[in-house]
């Protein structure tokens, strides 16, 4: 029975986000409620959820406070040299600056931490989207798909679980996957590339007077991808802003704007009333250095991680709020500015313990888990590393890390062990679902990466899920492939 509400209780969440019958708030709270009171959690759910909600309360403040930071240096300025820099060096394509974003992400991501990665990455490209009129959803898309690709890192966290939890040396554990790591990247740059193409192509259709072709020999097929489109009109701000450009001619050329430099230009007038209007009221010019000055030292604390990240935010936002804003006043705006940013986040982390509490608490969890080890049949066993690799794909989605490594994986392993499978196969297939797990809502780091480029939850699902479980597939047969993840 527990195993049957368990995953109906997933099922329903997940239709239920992605149809938008429910907002991802109120999916967290009601879903598993309803689905733990009919496991028999009676009053005690109450006791499940505030034992997960204790452990939610430092990401909550983490997400909170890095939103106002990063909202701040937004509405004061300091990215609009950026976003300039990155136009001029990317051009005006959509397909090279989603490309670009993959690049950055997947950079970024080699220090491990899936919170820095989606800030540095947002911080630098969102302004970017905003400008060209693209698609906030596909930045988090691509975003996604790029962090969760470097997540099997050794210093990521879910190697070293799967080393740990097995007892094997984690040198032992990833060396043997390099090659399907670089195989993931390179479908994650595929696919990035792709979605800029389908950018490209709806920028066009959207606005075609602006566009200008270096080459009329062949016909730029302008179909537009109807989800990323309805993103674009939806999610974000300065919708109403500038004029984006890039079609493609023949021979592989790229179509520019008519007029590239209004593009960098503080004065375009296109802009106004958003986000990056360059007269809006509270840049700051002349606090530029000190506000680079302030973040790059926010950034060394975050990347050194000699502080708690929370900690090192609060005192960031207070200070760039101090600093840029003396007139008490002018500081409570700044705060009501971006309160509708930090009470989506921060609701929705609380509302996450619901569901994390009611699978833990009424024991859903491991039922679920011994059950897909019973129903393996004995013939399939030589196989256990590929079916661990599979399973690892929903079940890290639905569980988290420490759940799925150190009680699902042992037990997998030890049946594993009497047809010959190695406990670092073992380990190596179970790595692979990586790509998909950090799109999971019970990641604080995906909830920190929607709510920053201001995308639904159920937008970036319908986007990023399927390209994720490609990945993970890509990367376990590269495995199976190079003799990473061997067979009994």
């Amino acid at each position: 029975m527990l195993v049957i509400l368990g995953f109906a209780m997933i099922a329903v969440f997940m239709v239920l986000i992605m149809t938008k019958k429910l907002t991802p708030v109120l999916a967290l709270i009601i879903v598993p409620t309803v689905f733990g009171l009919f496991a028999g959690a009676g009053l005690g759910i109450g006791d499940m959820v505030m034992d997960s909600m204790k452990s939610m309360t430092s990401t909550a403040a983490l997400l909170m406070f890095a939103i106002i930071y990063f909202g701040l240096m937004i509405d004061v300025g300091l990215f609009d040299p950026l976003v300039k820099f990155i136009l001029r060096k990317l051009g005006n394509d959509p397909a090279k600056v989603v490309l670009g974003t993959a690049i950055l992400a997947a950079a970024v991501s080699l220090d491990g931490d899936g919170s820095t990665t989606f800030i540095l990455t947002t911080a630098a490209m969102l302004p970017v989207y905003l400008r060209l009129k693209m698609s906030p959803v596909v930045l988090t898309c691509v975003a996604g798909l790029a962090n969760g690709t470097m997540n099997i890192l050794p210093w990521g966290g879910p190697t070293a679980r799967a080393a740990t939890a097995l007892k094997i040396d984690v040198n032992d554990v990833f060396v043997p996957m390099i090659p399907s790591l670089v195989a993931g990247l390179v479908v994650v740059f595929a696919f990035a590339w792709l979605l800029g193409l389908q950018e490209r192509n709806r920028l066009r259709a959207t606005a075609p007077e602006i566009w200008s072709v270096l080459d009329t020999a062949e016909q730029f097929d302008g179909t537009s991808d109807g989800g990323t489109s309805a993103a674009a009109s939806g999610s974000g701000r300065g919708r109403k802003g500038g004029n984006p450009g890039g079609a493609v001619p023949a021979g592989g050329s790229v179509a520019v704007l008519e007029r590239t430099e209004t593009l960098v230009d503080d004065h375009d007038s296109a802009m106004a009333d958003t986000a990056l209007d360059p007269n809006r009221s509270t840049l700051r010019p002349k606090l530029f250095w000190f506000n680079l000055a302030l973040t790059v030292a926010v950034m060394v604390v975050l990347v050194a991680n000699i502080i708690p990240l929370p900690f090192v935010f609060m005192v960031g936002a207070a200070i760039a709020l101090l600093v840029n804003f003396p007139k008490v006043k002018d500081q409570g705006a700044q705060l009501i500015a971006h309160a509708p940013s930090i009470v989506a986040v921060v609701s929705m982390v609380m509302a996450a313990a619901v569901l994390t509490g009611v699978l833990k608490g009424t024991g859903m969890v491991e039922a679920m888990s011994a059950w897909l080890v019973q129903i393996i049949p004995s013939s399939m066993g030589p196989f256990m590393a590929v079916i661990t690799g599979i399973l690892s794909i929903p079940m890290t989605f639905f569980m988290s890390n420490d759940a799925f490594y150190f009680g699902v994986l042992p037990v997998l392993s030890e049946t594993a062990a009497h047809y010959g499978v190695g406990a670092a196969d073992m380990a190596r297939a179970s790595i692979t679902g990586q790509p998909f797990h950090l799109q999971s809502p019970l990641v604080p780091a995906i909830l920190l990466l929607v709510s920053l480029a201001k995308v639904d939850l159920g937008d970036h699902h319908k986007k990023v899920l399927w390209r994720t479980a490609v990945i993970s597939l890509v990367m376990l047969g590269v495995g199976l492939l190079t003799g990473a993840i061997g067979i009994g």
